[in-house]
């Protein structure tokens, strides 16, 4: 699986997605260190530290980001527990609108039906990265636009459900109970739901510095996990950046 997957693509993704926003830092960092010349000498220091301060800042952002999304095997889907792979299943994927891993989910499960779910709505998520992303990435065939509230899906129909790196982009708190209910609803009671985010915490704000806050804290999401009724039964880290959950509807599935 990890041959699908070119050198550098994550760190390149984001280069890619996010090239306003290192232009404008890379521009604003070039402005300052210009106007340092032309300064006095106590402003011209603070000028080249905030300068410098800025660069460091965005090579360790790209650094983590290489090592997470390039080095670090996320993509190779052996942190995900309980694999149902010899077996007939159905499996739920779902994004906001930039999807990465059904192609990868596909292999990793080739003897279950695979069904995914986009939530990307344009009127809410007006994020220029995913637009740029939805022009770079054709959709999984067969991907279905859904609304968070309402999933295409009859009651107990998954046996398990991923939402990677998407549940974040939800970002009004009553929809995203509602979304957890739904995924609630779906589940089969032996099910499992798999939530993978970065986290608001301090290795994600030493990394990505302000961009953390895009982010929701460990302790959000067990908020929202309980008000949606489901149990946390495993929680883990693929790496100090990167924390999944395991959620069921009555507790640990047998």
């Amino acid at each position: 699986m990890e041959k699908m997957r070119k050198p550098f693509q994550g760190v390149w993704n984001i280069v890619r997605f996010n090239w306003h926003f290192y232009i404008f830092s890379f521009g604003l960092a070039t402005i300052l260190l210009l106007t340092s010349n032309y300064t006095d000498s106590t402003l011209s220091y603070y000028l080249r530290i905030i300068s410098v301060i800025i660069l460091t800042s965005i090579c360790i952002s790209l650094s983590v980001s290489y090592y997470v999304y390039d080095l670090s095997g996320l993509y190779n889907l052996k942190w995900i527990t309980n694999s149902i792979i010899n077996e007939k299943n159905t499996i739920v994927n779902i994004n906001a609108g930039f999807d990465e891993t059904s192609n990868l989910l596909k292999i990793k499960f080739p003897n279950s039906e695979l069904l995914v779910f986009d939530f990307y709505d344009p009127e809410k998520h007006t994020e220029v990265s995913i637009k740029i992303a939805r022009k770079a990435y054709a959709l999984f065939p067969n991907t279905k636009s859904v609304t968070t509230n309402k999933l295409p899906a009859p009651d107990n129909f998954a046996d398990k459900i991923f939402v990677i790196f998407a549940a974040h982009e939800i970002r009004n708190k009553h929809e995203r109970i509602d979304f957890f209910k739904e995924l609630k609803r779906v589940l089969k009671p032996t099910g499992e739901i798999v939530i993978t985010e970065h986290l608001r915490d301090v290795p994600n704000f030493l990394a990505y510095n302000i961009g953390f806050l895009h982010f929701y804290s460990k302790q959000t999401w067990k908020q929202i996990f309980s008000l949606a009724d489901l149990t946390l039964t495993i929680e883990q880290k693929i790496t100090p950046f990167i924390s999944t959950f395991t959620l069921h509807k009555y507790g640990v599935a047998s």
